[in-house]
């Protein structure tokens, strides 16, 4: 029987440390150009806050969204949170593995999305290797692919204090190991989009500063960074963790007060072709 996968994530901690992240989608929310009657796959929909906004969308025409996460947690609070709009539905699933639900590869959507969550589903070289085929393969002739993600220079800060605190414990080809992220620059994305057949209409890297949200640096490092800390002896992890807040609630700073995280954003706009 195959070990059944740890969820890290929580609806509840997400709202406390990363309310944000949909918050300032706007932009790759405007390339995606929404229409009514659209029927969009969502790319690691999370727990499906833009989701809502889709569906309230759509409901002016015959349009729909299907999301997709390998979280369970986050489905189960996207599926809750659009109880009421018939056109939203969600599904647990590995994002790098697209193509092991053949109903996703039919070429049925005109349009995929993605929200800030590519880094984490393109850690794997594996995933690497067959995520853009399948988001084609999903799409029919004309559809279109909006997405963004960490880029390459994204929260070096925090990435480097949590690889410098595990390493100290475990050891750096350990903590390296346990890295979760993998954020690419503008050449690669295009080299890659254009590899799977994708026409690239628009890329682009933006450094995009943006303030820690109400659980602060430590909040930010428990979510997103509980893959890397994770390796950190249990009795060992706390003091690891208050070991890097101290060094990123100095270098993190902000004169008015709280913390700042130096996000970079990846987004590109591609069609089928």
């Amino acid at each position: 029987m195959a070990e059944e996968k740890k969820d890290h994530w929580d609806a509840n901690d997400y709202q406390h440390s990363a309310s944000f992240v949909p918050k300032l989608a706007g932009k790759v929310v405007q390339w995606l150009d929404l229409q009514p009657n659209d029927k969009v796959l969502d790319i690691g929909c999370g727990d499906g806050i833009l989701n809502a906004e889709f569906a309230k969308v759509l409901a002016n025409g015959t349009g729909s969204v299907h999301g997709i996460d390998s979280s369970p947690a986050m489905i189960d609070a996207a599926r809750e949170l659009c109880k009421d709009s018939k056109n939203a539905t969600f599904e647990v699933l590995d994002a790098g593995k697209i193509h092991t639900n053949p109903d996703l590869q039919k070429g049925s959507y005109n349009k995929a999305f993605s929200n800030a969550a590519m880094h984490w589903i393109l850690r794997s070289e594996d995933a690497r290797k067959v995520f853009f085929h399948d988001v084609y393969a999903s799409l029919a002739p004309g559809g279109t692919f909006a997405f963004e993600m960490g880029g390459l220079g994204n929260v070096s800060e925090m990435s480097t204090a949590l690889l410098m605190v595990t390493a100290r414990r475990v050891g750096m080809p350990a903590a390296q190991a346990a890295f979760p992220w993998f954020f690419p620059d503008e050449e690669w994305a295009t080299a890659e989009l254009e590899n799977a057949g994708f026409k690239v209409e628009k890329v682009e890297r933006e450094w995009r500063p943006t303030k820690a949200d109400k659980g602060g640096v430590e909040g930010w490092l428990r979510l997103f960074g509980g893959m890397i800390l994770e390796v950190i002896p249990e009795n060992e992890r706390d003091e690891a963790v208050k070991e890097a807040v101290e060094a990123l609630k100095l270098v993190c700073k902000q004169p008015d007060g709280g913390e700042m995280v130096s996000y970079v954003r990846l987004r590109a706009l591609a069609t089928k072709v």
